[in-house]
């Protein structure tokens, strides 16, 4: 039996937070719904079952930026070449796979129509990248809609766009309620304050088209309130449901290598600078020369103010941008005397660069009056508090609720693949009930890390989960099909690593050099390998696939 440890109480019938070891009920009615077309997949496919021993299939997608977003899209179409596809009760995804759940449900019935919708993503993806306009409008959105912005914010719109090539506006509770033709979305995260306690409840966190919460505490509230202001369970002020960009940002923030993150985060904010200062003096009238000038230097200082930043916590000289910014600065106005002089020390040093900061940003915004916005100031003190996927937290002052949550104010979230790179989590709630797992791993690491860490997380919270022993593997060779196969109340969990022996034959290192986690976004001529050599894990193991269903069909039956 799976150890549940009932640190959550519900505080009273009027609160807006759930609170509960079960299933919401929309989820309850979408599964019994799911279940029948399951039911008839399967008799399809020779596995005749009566509708209280179907068995509950979930498929979980890893992080892995861009190869795993078109791992995952190969792989559905993989599944639905093979008639499999409607067997599957769950899709859920960490990071990169996110973003091709996002894609997919745009459309209310994909599974149905999987090659146009397919086809329509390849196509976008190998298409023109979001045009400036519309980020900065996006920017803008964000930062005026929102109480508390963060880098998942800037990250969204700068870097997650670089990748899908688009700005989805749509929101994940607009999928309610016409989803049954498809398998039930599950996107995560994770609690950033709870993952130093990696191997407690509360750090695991996911989001469907119903509720937001915690997956092992028992604590959720509605998904279009998941970002409000709540106080002792119930909402006191409104801010406005995340749409599906910013959801693909918290989800996709990790990208496996934080001085890439460093590295991509600073070259989309040059990008925009760029374009924000040198489009806007043209805008304001300036003279050629007197406008260029004008923003170079402006353009300059906002660089350098954000690669001040990014020094700290490289924990580098600062004095390269601090001269910088004091030169421009002297072109602009022909004093930068005022400014705090700000010692290039440890100790008390933050503070001054803080102030420095905001001293500098005054300056500007009196400069560039005409069209300075408010965007600009925010994006840099972002970078200087370096806070990602910051919300109101549902559960503040919630009497009962335990303490490492209930005290703050907010909460930060992100990227799950930082604490475990596949959604094992949520789907081994209990109350789910999963027999099988399959398990579809895109990581740029070792082929059996993700599995072996949910393991031994899995072990430390007695949660079941089958005997993982790869000791006689060889670690080199990776195969493109494994099963450990679980006893009593624990799931069988199928594993498929992306590149393979099998899809790959002797050129494994060579698929795995040039799809890479740590670069931009891929080519066209990259795009549609990918999404064909990731099809075939599927395609090559269907009687695989089907043996093992049976097997739980039949341990179900016993």
């Amino acid at each position: 039996m799976q150890n549940k440890v009932n640190i959550f109480v519900c505080c009273s019938c009027s609160s807006d937070v759930r609170i509960g070891h079960s299933l919401n009920t929309q989820e309850e009615t979408f599964v019994k719904t799911r279940l029948q077309t399951v039911q008839e997949c399967l008799k399809n496919l020779g596995i005749v079952c009566s509708p209280d021993k179907v068995p509950k299939i979930a498929l979980l997608g890893s992080g892995g930026g861009e190869r795993a977003m078109l791992g995952l899209l190969g792989s559905l179409d993989g599944f639905k070449e093979t008639g499999l596809l409607d067997c599957v009760l769950y899709l859920s995804g960490v990071s990169g796979s996110t973003w091709c759940m996002a894609s997919l449900y745009q459309d209310s019935d994909w599974s149905t129509k999987l090659d146009s919708v397919r086809e329509k993503i390849i196509q976008r993806l190998k298409g023109p990248a979001v045009s400036w306009s519309e980020i900065g409008s996006e920017l803008m959105k964000y930062y005026l809609e929102k109480d508390l912005l963060s880098l998942t914010d800037i990250w969204a719109v700068l870097v997650v766009t670089l990748f899908v090539k688009e700005i989805d506006n749509g929101k994940l509770s607009q999928q309610r309620g016409h989803n049954d033709k498809n398998p039930f979305p599950i996107y995560t995260v994770i609690d950033k304050q709870c993952r130093q306690r990696l191997h407690e409840r509360g750090v695991f966190f996911e989001i469907s088209p119903y509720e937001a919460g915690y997956s092992l505490t028992g604590a959720f509230v509605d998904n279009s309130m998941f970002g409000s202001q709540f106080e002792k369970g119930s909402m006191i002020k409104d801010q406005p449901e995340m749409d599906m960009l910013y959801l693909q940002g918290l989800c996709g923030s990790c990208l496996a290598d934080g001085e890439f993150i460093i590295k991509l985060i600073l070259q989309e904010i040059k990008k925009f600078f760029h374009h924000i200062t040198h489009e806007k003096e043209a805008v304001c009238g300036k003279t050629s020369q007197e406008g260029t000038a004008s923003a170079d230097a402006g353009f300059q200082i906002l660089v350098s103010l954000v690669e001040m930043h990014l020094s700290v916590l490289k924990e580098k000289d600062l004095s390269v941008q601090e001269t910088t910014i004091r030169t421009k600065l002297k072109e602009l106005t022909g004093d930068e005397s005022w400014l705090v002089k700000m010692a290039n020390t440890t100790g008390d040093n933050f503070i001054n660069i803080k102030q420095f900061t905001l001293e500098v940003l005054k300056c500007l915004k009196s400069w560039f009056s005409s069209w300075w916005d408010g965007i600009l100031d925010a994006i840099i003190k972002c970078v200087m508090e370096w806070i990602w996927g910051r919300k109101y937290n549902f559960l503040y002052k919630m009497e009962g609720v335990h303490a490492a949550i209930l005290k703050s104010e907010t909460r930060d979230y992100e990227d799950a693949g930082i604490a475990l790179n596949s959604p094992y989590i949520s789907m081994l709630r209990q109350e789910r009930d999963v027999d099988l797992i399959i398990s579809l791993d895109f990581s740029g690491g070792h082929h059996f890390e993700t599995l072996t860490y949910a393991s031994e997380i899995c072990g430390d919270l007695d949660i079941p989960f089958p005997e993982v022993d790869v000791s006689s593997e060889d670690p080199k060779k990776p195969k493109d099909f494994y099963v450990f196969e679980g006893k009593g109340e624990e799931p069988t969990v199928i594993h498929i690593p992306l590149f393979n022996t099998v899809n790959c034959g002797d050129k494994l290192e060579e698929w795995r050099e040039k799809y890479t986690t740590i670069q931009l976004p891929y080519s066209a001529e990259l795009i549609d390998p990918l999404v064909e050599v990731s099809g075939k894990n599927i395609t090559n193991n269907k009687e695989k696939l089907v043996k093992e269903i049976q097997k739980i069909f039949d341990r179900k039956h016993k």
